[in-house]
């Protein structure tokens, strides 16, 4: 199996302070790899390292094979990089910050200039091509930032965050870019507090915790290791602070917690839970709304593994 990444010991010291501690995994060609952990885990700065940003205490990362210690140049050939807070010059066009960005790469006039119009044409942004950008969304400058990392047409991508902050409309069209890159070759390291995103997009999900690296697998398979995590979603007619107190009395229920105008229950047994539930709003002259049982989810490893879940 080909590399696109390869992290081999990454470590980081700050003075004392291990902020990576000999991180190890490897991103295959044309995935899309998601990365994930609180804040403080040690995700950026595992990103300045395989970007060649941050020079690693100890270790060092492969890019297609080139080592990006040693062959930083070339490694960086291989990758654009879009990060969480914008680099667009909002008092140039949309036009000028592409052209600007080709350069810096040394992509040729000619080259710049044609794949530059597709790439505007692909993010709907080619009508706009002469505008200022501080005229824009965030939506909008997510959009061209994300064009400007794709001007060299690079094999990677590093997304940090790529729909942070965004509407949903936004959001939507962003995730659509991240699977027709994908789809067209191009390998994805996405970064994302969203969990759900990375369930819905990513082929493995790498977790990591204190800057260890603490699970790597598809969200499926991570999924199965809490399958004793399930839970129980439910909405009663009446609320009150008490509900949650006796609910969390009962031997088998682990956790209780309010979710909007419902509550999440977790247990090692639906099926008997859900008979004392019944049983219970019954008891309290309450009506049950909706009631749903459900399966582990992503957020529920990332809860257990980074929180004690």
């Amino acid at each position: 199996m080909k590399y696109a990444i390869e992290s081999l010991g990454l470590t980081k010291y700050y003075g004392r302070l291990l902020a990576v501690d000999n991180v190890n995994f490897n991103v295959a060609e044309k995935e899309i790899f998601g990365f994930l952990g609180p804040n403080g885990a040690g995700k950026t700065t595992t990103i300045r390292m395989l970007t060649g940003l941050t020079r690693p205490t100890k270790g060092t990362a492969r890019i297609f094979g080139h080592d990006i210690l040693r062959e930083t140049l070339i490694a960086q050939k291989f990758f654009g990089v879009v990060p969480e807070t914008s680099n667009i010059y909002d008092y140039l066009s949309v036009w000028d910050n592409l052209m600007f960005m080709g350069e810096l790469y040394r992509v040729p006039k000619y080259e710049r200039v044609k794949y530059g119009r597709e790439l505007l044409e692909i993010f709907d942004l080619y009508d706009r091509r002469h505008d200022k950008v501080k005229t824009f969304s965030k939506g909008l400058k997510r959009r061209l930032t994300i064009a400007m990392a794709l001007i060299h047409r690079p094999k990677l991508l590093f997304l940090d965050e790529p729909t942070s902050g965004l509407d949903v409309r936004s959001t939507v069209v962003i995730r659509n870019i991240i699977r027709k890159l994908n789809r067209e070759g191009v390998t994805i390291f996405l970064t994302t507090h969203n969990i759900e995103e990375a369930n819905i997009l990513c082929d493995r999900v790498a977790i990591i915790y204190k800057g260890k690296i603490v699970a790597i697998n598809t969200p499926e398979k991570l999924k199965a290791t809490v399958k004793s995590v399930q839970s129980i979603v439910v909405a009663f007619d009446k609320f009150s602070d008490n509900i949650i107190k006796e609910l969390e009395n009962i031997p088998m229920i682990h956790t209780v917690r309010k979710e909007g105008d419902k509550i999440r229950i977790y247990t090692s047994n639906p099926p008997e839970t859900l008979e004392i539930l019944f049983n219970y709003a019954k008891e309290k002259d309450m009506k049950i709304i909706s009631i749903n049982t459900l399966s582990p989810s992503l957020e529920d490893v990332f809860l257990r593994l980074t929180e004690g879940g």
